[in-house]
This record gives structure tokens, C-alpha cells and sequence, in this order.
């Protein structure tokens, strides 16, 4: 393999070509960072979040193909994965990893050392959650576990400590993370029964979508919550208005449980976290107003 199509196949199993999840790694992350800085975040913290969101996300991928190098090539939409294929051998995605982690690493030691201290969970975390699809039916929960270390890590380098309020904002997103990879989940429900993968797909079978309500509604009712903590201003919570429209609107695409409308529904959410940063922003721009 040439050198061109060597980097191709690198980039497409960090998951270069299809960002869906650096987006919704990231707006939970520039939330909190707004938050944090009273809508004015150091520039350098946002760089150097945002790269970690990116380099992160890829690190997460890969481990994760790694982690299912065994199941991948038996399931028809994962079986021309990179690792799968054979295009990149096991040792040199575990290298890969190891780089982007280290690499992300690098960016946290230009902060200070709570945050460092933070990013260690958020390590453990991504490389742990590929593996826990198969011993438990919550995956998902991990996975929201790890997406959610970004919020004390952006708390931690923007003011030197993590509020009790800031975990409101972890809460909720563990909740949105766990509706939004269930919806994934059902996507891949039938393949995941076939080899072997747990998932709250699985868990929730027919209840999948009153579940995922619960969920929402847990998610709206924190995110409520975290407003009247930071004492963000109406557009915040104009903002959280929308944000429960967007997922009625999931329920939806997802009231028949159709495989093409439910990853419709999972992809829409990056509408949903950009609706949310949209209002943090607005809301701080009204204080100021005011």
C-alpha cells in the first residue's frame, strides 16, 4: 500500500470523512467553556479544546474498531472499516491511538494541573468504552460518561475549578448522549443481536422510544436547571424551547423505529447542541445588553 492510500485508510478509521461525533463531542464542550468564561472563553482554551475534541474523537474510533476488529468484518455496514479490511493491522491501530492520545495529551499540559488531572478519567474513559459493549447493555451510559469529561476539564482550565453546578450540565449530557446513541444503536440493532453486541437498543427493545423520551426529558429539565444556576438570560432558555421542539421532532422520525428515519434522528441532534451553544451565547450577549 502507497503512501496515499495508507493515510486514506487512517484517516477513515479516525473517522475523518463522517465528524457527526466531533460535532457532538464538541458542543457540550464549547457550553461549558462559554459558560465558564461568562460567554468571553480564552481564545487559546477554545483551540485548544476544540483540537482536543477532534483528536479525541478520532483516538475513540479507533480504539473502537480495534476493540471489534473481530465482529466488524461479519456485519455488513462495518466490513469495509479500515481495520476490517485489513487495510490497517491491529498493531498499527493501536500506534494510532496511542499517538492521537498522547498528541491530546500534549494540548492538556497547556493548561493547568486540575485539568490534567481531569483528562486522565477522560483517557481511561474512551479507551474502556469500546470494550464494555460486551458485558453490559448500558455502553452507551459510558459513552456518555466519556463525551461528558470535556465539561469539568473546560470548567477546570477556564477558572481554575469545577462549580457543583457544572455537573448539572454533565448530567444533562449524559442523558442527550444516551438518547441520541440509543437512536444510533437502533440503527444497527439487528446486526448487534446477530454478533453478539449489547446496547439500550437491545435493553429497551419495543420501549426504545419512550425511553429515549425519558431521556429528553431528563436532559430539558437539567439543562433548565443549569440556566437558573448560571443565571443565564431568556434567550438561554428560549434556546432550551427549542432544543425540546428539536427532540419531539426526533420522537418523530423515530415513532416506527425504521432504521434509515432513526439515524436521520441521531444526526439530527447536531442541530440540537448547536441550538443550545446558539443560546449560551445569545444569553451572555443579552446580560452584557443589559
Amino acid at each position: 500500500m502507497n503512501f496515499h492510500a495508507r493515510l486514506s485508510a487512517y484517516g477513515r478509521l479516525m473517522r475523518i470523512d463522517k465528524p457527526i461525533g466531533t460535532f457532538l463531542l464538541l458542543w457540550p464542550t464549547l457550553w461549558a467553556l462559554w459558560i465558564a468564561g461568562s460567554g468571553h472563553p480564552d481564545g487559546q482554551l477554545v483551540l485548544i479544546f476544540a483540537a482536543g475534541v477532534f483528536l479525541m474523537r478520532s483516538a475513540g474510533c479507533v480504539i473502537n474498531d480495534y476493540a471489534d476488529r473481530d465482529f466488524d468484518p461479519h456485519v455488513e455496514r462495518t466490513k469495509a472499516r479500515p481495520l476490517a479490511a485489513g487495510e490497517v493491522t491491529s498493531k498499527e491501530a493501536l500506534g494510532l491511538f496511542s499517538l492521537l492520545c498522547l498528541t491530546a495529551f500534549g494540548l492538556v499540559l497547556m493548561t493547568n494541573t486540575l485539568t490534567v488531572f481531569l483528562s486522565f478519567g477522560a483517557i481511561g474513559l474512551a479507551a474502556l468504552y469500546p470494550f464494555t459493549k460486551r458485558y453490559t447493555h448500558w455502553p452507551q451510559l459510558f459513552l456518555g460518561t466519556a463525551f461528558s469529561m470535556a465539561i469539568p476539564m473546560a470548567f477546570a482550565a477556564q477558572t481554575g475549578a469545577v462549580p457543583a453546578a457544572a455537573w448539572l450540565i454533565v448530567m444533562a449530557n449524559i442523558c442527550w448522549v444516551v438518547a441520541y446513541d440509543t437512536m444510533y444503536a437502533m440503527v444497527d440493532i439487528d446486526d448487534d443481536l446477530k454478533v453478539g453486541v449489547k446496547s439500550t437498543a437491545i435493553l429497551f427493545g419495543s420501549r426504545c422510544r419512550e425511553i429515549i423520551g425519558l431521556f429528553q426529558l431528563a436532559f430539558i429539565a437539567i439543562m433548565i436547571a443549569v440556566g437558573l444556576s448560571f443565571d443565564l438570560d431568556w434567550p438561554y432558555f428560549a434556546g432550551i424551547a427549542t432544543a425540546g421542539g428539536i427532540a419531539v421532532y426526533h420522537q418523530t422520525l423515530i415513532f416506527k423505529q425504521k432504521r434509515e428515519q432513526c439515524f436521520r434522528a441521531f444526526l439530527n441532534n447536531n442541530y440540537l447542541g448547536a441550538t443550545i451553544f446558539i443560546a449560551i451565547v445569545l444569553s451572555h450577549t443579552q446580560f452584557l445588553a443589559n
